[in-house]
C-alpha cells in the first residue's frame, strides 16, 4: 500500500466559545476583616464569557489571528481576599455589565527546518496543515503569554480543566498581562525534535492589574524564557519545563514602603521605573495509563517588589491528576483533583500584616499561614460541542491568615464550544 498524502493546508477557521460560571460560597469564620478581604458571610456570583476565534493562513508559514471576546459578570467578593482566585473566568473589574474587545492580534511565522514532519489538527488558534518537527515559530502582536509559556494538558484551561488561577499556570509568575490577561508584544520558539527553547518580551499594565498599558516599553516589560523537553516512559507522554522570567516597570517597594510609614504603609506611594521582580518556574506533565495523567508545578519569585499583573503569590507548589471517563464508559468525560499550596515572600508578609493593601489582598492585619487550596471537578461531555462541570474547592488561610476560613466554593460550569 502506497502512504497517504498530506492533505492540503487549511486556507482558514472559525472557533468559537462560551463559558457560563456560577460559583458560591458559605459563611466561614472570620474574627476581621480589611477592605480586600474575602467577604465572610454566604454569597454567590456567576461570570460569562464568549468569543469568537478566526484565523487565516495568507500563504504556507504564515498564520494571522484574530479574537473578539465578551465578558459579563463578576466573581465572588469581587475578585478580592485570596491569592488564588478561585474563577479563572474572572479578573478583577468594577462594572459587572458586558464588555466586548479585541482580546487577540496575532501573526504567526513558522519556519520548517526539516525532520519529521507532522500533522496539525484544526483549533482554534491552529490552521490545520503540516510542519516540520526541526522549526522556528514567531510570534508577534496582542495574545495571552500563556499561549506560548507555560502550558500543561492537565491544568492550563479554566474554561475546561481546574478553575483555581494558581492551578491554571505557575502561581508565582507574575506574568505580564492587562487585568483581562492580554499584552502585547513577541515570542520566539525553536523547536528541535524532543526539544523547544522560546523567548519573549511583553508590554506591563500602566497600572497594577489594571487594562491600560504602559506604552514605555524600553522602561517596562516582562522577558520570560523557557526550556521544554518532551519524553516518553512507560509508552505514556510526558514533558518537563523549566522557566526564568524577570519584570521591570513602575513597580513600588515593600521594605520601603514599611520604613517610610511603618504603622499605615502604602506601597503605591513608593513607585519607580528601574523595579525589577525575577523569578522561576518548574513545570511537569506524565501520562501514567492511557486515561490517567499527572501534573506539578514549582515556582518562586523574590518578592520584594508589588504584585503587579497576575496575584499576589511570590512561592507556590501543585500537584494533581486528570482521570479521562473510559473505565465508566464515559470516554469524553474528565475527573480532576489538586491540592496547590502559595506564600508570600518575608517583605510581602510584614508588608500585609502591618496593614497594607495589595490589589488583590489586605485584611488590615495577618496571622500569616500558607493558602493552601485543594480543588476536585466533573466535567460531563453533554454531546461533541457542550460540558457541563461541577467544581469544588477547600481553601484553608484564605489570603494567608490562619485567623480566617477554612472556606468552601462550589461551582457549576457550562462551556460550549464549536
Amino acid at each position: 500500500m502506497g502512504q497517504t498524502a498530506d492533505p492540503a493546508p487549511e486556507a482558514w477557521n472559525l472557533h468559537g466559545q462560551a463559558t457560563v460560571v456560577t460559583q458560591s460560597h458559605g459563611d466561614f469564620t472570620s474574627p476581621y476583616q480589611g477592605p480586600n478581604s474575602l467577604r465572610p458571610g454566604a454569597e454567590r456570583a456567576t461570570s460569562f464569557t464568549t468569543t469568537l476565534m478566526a484565523g487565516w493562513r495568507p500563504w504556507q508559514g504564515t498564520e494571522a489571528y484574530v479574537d473578539l471576546e465578551g465578558a459579563a459578570g463578576k466573581g465572588v467578593s469581587s475578585v478580592l481576599g485570596l491569592a488564588g482566585a478561585p474563577n479563572g473566568e474572572t479578573y478583577r473589574v468594577g462594572n459587572p455589565d458586558f464588555r466586548a474587545a479585541v482580546a487577540r492580534v496575532l501573526i504567526r511565522q513558522t519556519l520548517n527546518l526539516g525532520g519529521e514532519s507532522q500533522k496539525v489538527e484544526d483549533d482554534a488558534h491552529q490552521v490545520a496543515g503540516v510542519r516540520d518537527s526541526r522549526r522556528i515559530v514567531l510570534h508577534v502582536g496582542k495574545f495571552s503569554v500563556m499561549d506560548v509559556f507555560d502550558a500543561n494538558a492537565h491544568a492550563h484551561d479554566p474554561r475546561a480543566q481546574f478553575l483555581n488561577w494558581t492551578l491554571m499556570g505557575h502561581g508565582a509568575w507574575d506574568y505580564p498581562a492587562d487585568t483581562r490577561g492580554y499584552t502585547w508584544g513577541g515570542a520566539a520558539e525553536l523547536y528541535w525534535d524532543a526539544w523547544a527553547l522560546r523567548y519573549g518580551r511583553f508590554a506591563e499594565p500602566l497600572e497594577a492589574n489594571q487594562l491600560a498599558m504602559d506604552h514605555g516599553f524600553a522602561r517596562a516589560h516582562g522577558d520570560v524564557a523557557e526550556a521544554e523537553h518532551d519524553h516518553v516512559l512507560g509508552d505514556q507522554p510526558g514533558a518537563v519545563r523549566v522557566m526564568v522570567f524577570r519584570n521591570t516597570t513602575r513597580m513600588g517597594d515593600y521594605r520601603q514602603s514599611l520604613a517610610e510609614s511603618p504603622a499605615a504603609p502604602d506601597v503605591t506611594a513608593t513607585r519607580a521605573y528601574g523595579r525589577v521582580k525575577e523569578g522561576w518556574g518548574l513545570n511537569l506533565e506524565q501520562g501514567l495509563t492511557a486515561d490517567l495523567g499527572a501534573f506539578a508545578r514549582w515556582s518562586w519569585s523574590d518578592g520584594r517588589t508589588e504584585s503587579w499583573a497576575f496575584t499576589e503569590v511570590d512561592r507556590s507548589v501543585s500537584a494533581g491528576f486528570t482521570w479521562k471517563g473510559s473505565a465508566w464508559a464515559r470516554s469524553q468525560d474528565r475527573l480532576g483533583a489538586a491540592f496547590v499550596q502559595n506564600g508570600l515572600s518575608p517583605d510581602h508578609r510584614d508588608y500585609l500584616a502591618a496593614g497594607g493593601l495589595g490589589f488583590l489582598l489586605g485584611d488590615g492585619r495577618l496571622n500569616y499561614g500558607s493558602e493552601r487550596i485543594f480543588e476536585a471537578y466533573y466535567a460531563a461531555a453533554m454531546g461533541r460541542f457542550l460540558t457541563l462541570s461541577l467544581d469544588a474547592q477547600r481553601i484553608w488561610n484564605p489570603g494567608y491568615n490562619r485567623d480566617r476560613g477554612p472556606v468552601n466554593l462550589l461551582a457549576l460550569r457550562l462551556h460550549a464550544q464549536f
